[in-house]
């Protein structure tokens, strides 16, 4: 279901979205902070931080999933930092056995794939071609350059301002890595 801007800035929005994206946030923020009460205002955190800048939600940026989990991920990350400055408390292994087998590390690299994906599709194609060739998938420029028809220069800069566009895109999804 695909929700809009004025959705988000009311209360029914807002628990419309909850009811569809919570459950999910609330295991990733578990996932990678190992505390129930942690990850439960990790997802309030979310949801009020995503209903003040309900006005800057673009959906030509990124699905509301998308959108809800860049800012569950930076607020993991300020929850995280302030963690370190004092110990956790353990919690018990059964809750993290029922979650299943992934790890903290597999489930950023997801988000963080997903993330990745929705702003290569913000940048132009041939840069975009460049970039997962070559950054992504570790083919040789030589190689890349003939298959596309182009100079291993013109490539490079594809790569370049690739990157570059690429890292736009992100700030403009509110993505920090």
């Amino acid at each position: 279901m695909t929700r809009t801007v004025h959705d988000l800035s009311r209360e029914d929005g807002i628990r419309a979205a909850y009811a569809e994206h919570g459950a999910e946030l609330y295991r990733y923020a578990l996932r990678q902070l190992d505390d129930e009460g942690a990850a439960r205002d990790v997802v309030q955190e979310t949801f009020l931080r995503a209903w003040r800048a309900a006005d800057r939600y673009d959906p030509s940026l990124a699905s509301l999933r998308v959108w809800l989990f860049a800012i569950t991920r930076n607020v993991v990350i300020d929850e995280a930092r302030r963690r370190s400055l004092r110990p956790a408390s353990p919690q018990p292994l059964d809750v993290l056995t029922a979650l299943g087998p992934s790890t903290a590390g597999e489930d950023d690299a997801t988000v963080t794939g997903w993330l990745i994906e929705e702003a290569l599709q913000r940048i132009r194609p041939e840069a975009r071609s460049a970039l997962v060739e070559t950054y992504l998938r570790g083919r040789p420029y030589a190689e890349v350059a003939a298959e596309q028809g182009v100079p291993v220069g013109t490539l490079r800069s594809r790569v370049f301002y690739g990157l570059k566009a690429l890292r736009l895109a992100m700030d403009e999804m509110g993505v920090e890595l």
